[in-house]
C-alpha cells in the first residue's frame, strides 16, 4: 500500500494520521480496529426502514428542514465512483407550479455496516438540506446530530480502505 491510496482514503488528514493507518496496515491490524470498535452489523435493510431512520433525525434536529418524499439504498453510489450518499431534489410541474421533491439516496454498500456509520452518512446527507457546502457550519450541523459523527466518519473512511486493500481476498471481510 502507498501513501497516495492513504492520502486518497483521507484528503485533508494530517501526516501523523497517515503514518498512524500505514503503520496499522503494516502490522495486518485494519480489520482488527475496526472489528473490534463495531463488532455488528445493524439490522436496516430494507428502503422503508432507511426512510423511518432517516426521518428520525430529521425529525428530532431539523423540523424546520423540507419534508424528505423519498429515501432509499441505491446500488449504483460506490466508492469507485466516489459518492456514497446524495441528496437531491427533483423539481416537477404540478398543475401551474414547480414542486420540489426532496431525495436521499445511501450507496447499498451501508446495508452491511455497523449502525454507526450508517448514522454517520444519515446525518451527512440530511445536513445538506440546510447546509450545501462542506464548511464549518456543515460540520457543525453534523456533530450536532451526531456527536461522534467526525469519529464515525474517520473509522468508517479506515474500513472503506481495509475493503479496498482485501478487494483480491473476499475471505478476509467477516
Amino acid at each position: 500500500m502507498s501513501l497516495q491510496m492513504i492520502q486518497q482514503y483521507f484528503p485533508g488528514y494530517p501526516a501523523h494520521m497517515h503514518a498512524q493507518i500505514l503503520q496499522l496496515h503494516t502490522q495486518d491490524k485494519l480489520g482488527d480496529y475496526i472489528r473490534q470498535r463495531y463488532p455488528q452489523a445493524h439490522m436496516i435493510q430494507s428502503d422503508k426502514a432507511l426512510y423511518d431512520f432517516c426521518n428520525e433525525f430529521k425529525q428530532r434536529y431539523l423540523k424546520n428542514a423540507p419534508l424528505l418524499d423519498k429515501v432509499y439504498f441505491d446500488n449504483r453510489l460506490t466508492v469507485e465512483r466516489q459518492t456514497l450518499g446524495l441528496n437531491t431534489a427533483i423539481s416537477r410541474v404540478q398543475g401551474g407550479k414547480l414542486k420540489a421533491k426532496k431525495e436521499i439516496r445511501i450507496s447499498a454498500f451501508f446495508k452491511g455496516t455497523p449502525t454507526e456509520f450508517l448514522t454517520m452518512i444519515v446525518v451527512h446527507e440530511l445536513a445538506h438540506l440546510k447546509e450545501r457546502d462542506h464548511d464549518k457550519a456543515f460540520y457543525q450541523l453534523c456533530q450536532h446530530m451526531e456527536p461522534n459523527y467526525m469519529q464515525y466518519e474517520f473509522d468508517c473512511r479506515v474500513h472503506l480502505l481495509w475493503l479496498a486493500l482485501n478487494k483480491a481476498q473476499p475471505d478476509a471481510i467477516t
